[in-house]
């Protein structure tokens, strides 16, 4: 058997002479691997007797125990050297900025849509929603829209296959079976309005070219209680489309027209002037169609349950994308759902650095 006093008494001076991490892990292979000295020893304890065996084998095992506490602290006493003369030599400036990771941006559409949730909510409106795959009675027939309407054409509206008991499944042309359903819930819980509710969400038809698209986003408002007129209508109106453009020169027009599930129907323009060889929402140089509205039909209270004679309301209804070119200066809807990051950059919003209109309504 080697003199392992020997043995220990260099490999441990070897150790402590080490320089580097590199030297320290060359002696640990040499000593410690699988061709190393002390594992070579160790090999050797299968043609011991019992009796060799269990007294050397405890001197190998001391040897093989200080060897690697002595490499471990050579290790470590080399790392915090090293580290030492680094914290020593090197400097951080802190006056330079961090680098800026990079970051998603809020689309235009969302940022659109959380103000509108915002100024209906100071004006006493809750959001409601709806399913997007509609059976034609809820997207159609509740609305007083007739059978022979064009808005029920196929080449208008994207239709399901037939369902077996006969039902027509679509996906919506509008936010308004959110109406209807909102309408036949309080109705079926046994409560009464009044209800003041906003409706936003996507909404399909079979349209594509600069303005239109086969999928956008529409909002729609409803108001159901008593004594409800037009005037309550275009105050409303009013006071949102000031919150919402931010301007106190927003003039209104209203203008008769036809819907069929309002009576009377009136489309509302709004004024605008020329900045810079551009429309701006504000003034009365032009006038510019934004949404559609008027008193809920008589038909559509009744279809819901209620009575018409004892409750009225009104109902409007504007494209949320339409909103968010006029207010953010764009020109093409097609732009919105492109995913073009180029676009997104210069469109959208930090969401650490949004536009609020936190101020409240009339603020």
């Amino acid at each position: 058997m080697t003199d392992l006093v020997d043995v220990k008494i260099a490999l441990l001076a070897e150790i402590e002479a080490a320089a580097t991490p590199d030297a320290v892990e060359s002696i640990r292979v040499r000593a410690l691997g699988k061709q190393g000295e002390i594992t070579a020893l160790l090999k050797t304890l299968g043609k011991m007797t019992a009796d060799e065996r269990l007294v050397e084998g405890r001197k190998i095992h001391d040897l093989r125990e200080a060897v690697t506490a002595a490499i471990a602290a050579k290790k470590e006493a080399l790392e915090t050297a090293a580290l030492h003369i680094r914290l020593a030599s090197e400097t951080l400036d802190m006056t330079l900025p961090a680098l800026r990771e990079p970051q998603g941006s809020v689309h235009p559409v969302s940022q659109v849509m959380d103000e509108l949730a915002e100024i209906f909510a100071d004006l006493g409106f809750s959001v409601a929603t709806g399913p997007e795959i509609e059976d034609d009675w809820h997207n159609f027939s509740a609305l007083n829209i007739p059978e022979t309407h064009p808005a029920r054409a196929m080449h208008d509206t994207f239709y399901f296959p037939d369902e077996r008991d006969g039902h027509r499944m679509l996906l919506r042309t509008h936010t308004s079976p959110v109406q209807i359903r909102t309408m036949e819930s309080l109705v079926s819980s046994g409560q009464e309005p009044p209800i003041r509710i906003i409706a936003p969400g996507r909404v399909y038809r079979s349209d594509s070219d600069a303005t239109h698209t086969p999928m956008f986003h529409q909002i729609e408002g409803l108001v159901i209680d008593k004594g409800i007129n037009l005037g309550h209508l275009k105050w409303t109106l009013e006071t949102f489309l000031k919150a919402f453009f931010e301007r106190d020169d927003i003039v209104l027009r209203l203008r008769p027209s036809y819907f069929p599930f309002t009576e009377p129907s009136v489309e509302v323009d709004v004024g605008y002037s020329m900045e810079k060889g551009q429309r701006v929402i504000g003034g009365s140089e032009g006038w510019m169609e934004v949404l559609g509205s008027g008193m809920v039909h008589p038909n559509v209270i009744r279809a819901c349950g209620l009575d018409p004679a004892e409750w009225q309301g009104f109902a409007f209804g504007t494209g949320v994308d339409r909103l968010a070119m006029l207010k953010y200066g764009m020109n093409d809807l097609r732009a919105f759902f492109d995913g073009d990051l180029r676009w997104l950059r210069h469109y959208g919003f930090s969401a650490l650095d949004v536009p609020t209109l936190s101020g409240g309504v009339g603020a």
